[in-house]
């Protein structure tokens, strides 16, 4: 059986691929459970980046509902149960990691698939991939965070009109909504995440880290709250190696060398 997640080491970041390609990667709980596993061993092993894409011609087509067909059980499925014990903890996990978690979205990115994409820091797509919040369709919500992330991006009315019709969003569509980073020719996607995820690897990645967990707490705090944060944070880079190479660089007119402490 091939595996269901691919993970590639590039020295300093790590590339995650879902391998299910023959079911538009959808979500079975071994891969689940595979995706967490090398998320977890990409951060432990020190990697400063991560990419996350998908394998053929889609990035993920949410659950399987092959797993969750009510007609092969005696009482209906217990979908509060799998969002609490399989997408909560990832979309918590990604949103945790103190570093960038990149996500190419190289096709169709639907359900949970999509709600994956926007828990990630920087989304990028191939202009031939679509976002689709497809719960609609089977009498669901928008779960994975995307009724956290959806009106936090696009406001209330862009969010409910994407979650209650299911309509397609085209991904040029989706970076002139703000929704995700950019829209990048199908040919150029890969090359172009790669060579993000090799870039932010090689910066102040302390700095980065504490950049996303700032930008992040900024949903849920007061501005008083958000400036300490600020501070504290500030703090925290001015004692670092990567401030004082980074100051040294500058003045000195060369390239810095940042080693993410």
């Amino acid at each position: 059986m091939a595996e269901m997640v691919l993970v590639q080491d590039h020295g300093n970041w790590t590339e995650i691929t879902l391998n299910r390609p023959d079911r538009l990667n959808s979500f079975n709980e071994e891969m689940h459970l595979a995706l967490r596993q090398a998320l977890t061993a990409a951060r432990d092993g020190g990697a400063r980046a991560i990419l996350l894409t998908g394998a053929g011609r889609g990035f993920c087509a949410g659950q399987d509902l092959g797993d969750r067909d009510p007609r092969k059980a005696e009482t209906p499925p217990d979908l509060g149960h799998t969002v609490r014990t399989f997408y909560a903890p990832l979309v918590t996990l990604i949103r945790s990691l103190d570093l960038p978690v990149i996500c190419a979205v190289n096709g169709v990115a639907a359900g949970a698939g999509s709600s994956l994409a926007l828990a990630c820091d920087i989304v990028l797509a191939a202009e031939s991939a679509r976002f689709i919040q497809s719960f609609a369709k089977v009498g669901l919500i928008p779960d994975t965070g995307g009724s956290w992330h959806l009106p936090r991006l696009l406001g209330e009315a862009r969010a409910k009109g994407l979650a209650l019709t299911a309509e397609p969003l085209s991904a040029q569509k989706a970076e002139d909504w703000g929704l995700i980073w950019k829209a990048l020719p199908d040919a150029d996607l890969m090359g172009e995440a790669r060579d993000l995820a090799a870039r932010l690897a090689a910066g102040p990645t302390l700095g980065l880290g504490l950049t996303k967990q700032t930008i992040q707490a900024a949903a849920t705090t007061s501005l008083l709250d958000q400036l300490e944060r600020e501070a504290g944070a500030m703090k925290t880079c001015g004692e670092s190696a990567d401030y004082a190479e980074g100051v040294a660089s500058f003045l000195e007119k060369r390239a810095p060398n940042f080693k993410g402490a």
